[in-house]
């Protein structure tokens, strides 16, 4: 049976943008397992899960994930990335798509794996969302808070 660690570094290479086997890194979850994208309140569940990896590659599509340092702790796995790609399709937010702007991305991430006898049970990513807005030409209207807030 293959460690912990090589589960999680298996996860990371389906899901390289010149790879991209989302049924393939689906099935080194649970049944039941879980995708938590912290930074924009997301959970993919079962089935759903390949769905976080061809949304992200349809805007990045040669995403990448350099790993910093994998940490094995028992059942968790935490690693420290860059998650690295060029903005080359529509990002979707809740008012409309940003067109793409061939921005290359940098965004510091820390991911958490929780496995159980082989098998993955929760991925919580804790990506750098502001980072990842600011690559791409995105800033803060802070105008448009400050008038909100009054």
């Amino acid at each position: 049976m293959k460690s912990n660690e090589e589960i999680v570094r298996e996860a990371y290479r389906l899901a390289e943008g010149d790879i991209l086997d989302s049924d393939g890194f689906r099935a080194l979850f649970t049944e039941d397992g879980t995708f938590n994208d912290i930074p924009n309140a997301m959970t993919f569940r079962g089935d759903q899960i390949p769905q976080a990896l061809t949304g992200l590659a349809a805007v990045f599509p040669d995403i990448h994930r350099e790993l910093l340092g994998v940490h094995a702790i028992g059942d968790v796995v935490v690693v420290e990335l860059r998650i690295q790609g060029t903005h080359r399709g529509g990002f979707p937010t809740p008012v409309g798509e940003i067109p793409p702007t061939g921005n290359r991305i940098d965004v510091p991430t820390a991911d958490f794996w929780f496995l159980n006898e082989g098998r993955i049970e929760r991925f919580d990513c804790y990506n750098s969302a502001n980072v990842l807005l600011a690559q791409i030409g995105v800033t803060p209207d802070f105008t448009a808070a400050i008038k909100a807030a009054v």
